[in-house]
This record gives C-alpha cells, structure tokens and sequence, in this order.
C-alpha cells in the first residue's frame, strides 16, 4: 500500500465524518479511496425504509432500483448476513439472486461489492460499489471499505432520525431524562461494544422504530426491561 493510497483513504474517512456539517455527498469519498467506478447507499426494510441516500451515477443508482424492484440482490444478502458480498463478475451465475444477475443484462457492471450498514445489531442498508470491468478488491481495499462503510451508517442513521419525527413526551423532567438516557447509554456501549455517539445513536434508533420516546426506551434499559442486542434483531 503506498502512501498515496494511505492518503486518499484518510481523506476520504474525514470527508465522510464531516458529512453533515458540509452538507457533502456520502458517495464520493467511496470513489476516492477505492478502485471502483460508482457507489450507492440505500437504506434497507424496516425501520428506515427502502431508499437510495445517493448515488454517484445513473449506473449506480440503476443497481439500487433493481434490487429494490425485485426484492433481491447482493446488498439485501450483505445485510442479512452483516457480511459484505464480493462479485469480482456479476455476470457469474448466483443461486442466491438469480433474477438481479438476469436483470443486470449487457450493463457496463463488471465488478460488484455490497457492505452492509448496521450499528450493533440494528440494521441500516448498504454500500453499492461497482466497477466497469470484471475484478476483485484487495483484502487491504475491503478493510478500507469496511472502515468507509462504518462511517456512513452513522451518518446515515443521524440523517433519517433526523428527517423524522421524534415522539416527545411533555411530562419529561429534563434532568432526569438526561439522567437515565446515559445510563441506558452505558449499557448499550458495554452490551454492543461501541462508542458512546453510537450507542445513543442505537437507543434514539430503537425509540424511533417502536414509536416510543428516548426517555422510555432507556427507562426500560436500565431497567432490564429491554436487552438492546436481542430486541433490535429482526428490525
């Protein structure tokens, strides 16, 4: 690996930290750092939704959409199995998305490598990357997607609750709701084995996807009502 590539890819892990605040697009920073031709990120079922976030390209956006249409792919198989799915040939026939590879036809998509997005156990979406032409991804190049991909599902799930309504309740005592909201923060980080951002950015995620306030879910952590790795599978 060459300090050139060392660079890029440092580059890109900051650009895509600083997302929010610079209002810059998610997908780029993929095609900096890696070999590839185009990205996209979407989130996947339930509870955000199955949407694309970006795309780099009409191509990549194309790649999202049909395996949306058709309920299959390698980014629905990533996520199932919080594993990335490697295709250095699309066009190598897969008993696990028959229809997609079919669907994909004459398309200028060699390569296709899907990451799956999720924090702790709760499910997010995916990374679409692909290249023209047929290849594979160094072990070095799927650990820097890996890195990217990491990145990203934060953004992206601070972007969807964002974008969403958060139920309140107007009887909150605010000090005590910061009170239990870190503890219950804690337990998450030693159960999920995470950052504390990450960790409240699961217990918002969780209060989102049952319609319940941050202050009752983590009421209910703290007190063992609810055991987040557990409860979040399935989402």
């Amino acid at each position: 690996m060459t300090s050139l590539d060392r660079s890029a890819f440092a580059a890109a892990a900051l650009e895509l930290s600083e997302t929010e605040e610079n209002k810059s697009s998610l997908c780029w920073p993929f095609l900096r750092a890696l070999p590839i031709t185009g990205a996209a990120i979407s989130t996947l079922g339930s509870p955000f939704g199955t949407e694309t976030i970006c795309a780099s390209d009409e191509q990549a956006a194309r790649i999202d959409e049909l395996q949306f249409d058709l309920g299959e792919g390698p980014c629905w198989q990533a996520l199932s199995t919080h594993r990335p799915v490697l295709s250095s040939d699309i066009r190598t026939p897969s008993a696990a998305w028959p229809m997609f590879a079919q669907a994909i036809g004459t398309s200028e998509v060699g390569g296709l490598f899907a990451f799956p997005m999720f924090i702790g156990s709760l499910n997010i979406g995916a990374v679409d990357l692909y290249a023209t032409r047929p290849g594979s991804l160094s072990a070095s190049q799927i650990d820097d997607a890996t890195v990217l991909v990491a990145l990203a599902a934060r953004q992206v799930l601070r972007r969807a609750l964002l974008s969403r309504p958060v139920v309140t309740d107007e009887s909150d005592d605010e000090g005590y709701s910061r009170r239990v909201v870190h503890q219950a923060t804690g337990m998450i980080l030693a159960q999920l084995d995470l950052p504390a951002a990450d960790a409240l950015l699961v217990l918002r995620g969780y209060a989102f996807s049952h319609g319940r306030t941050v202050r009752d879910v983590a009421t209910d952590v703290v007190a063992r009502r609810i055991t987040i790795p557990t409860q979040f599978d399935g989402l």
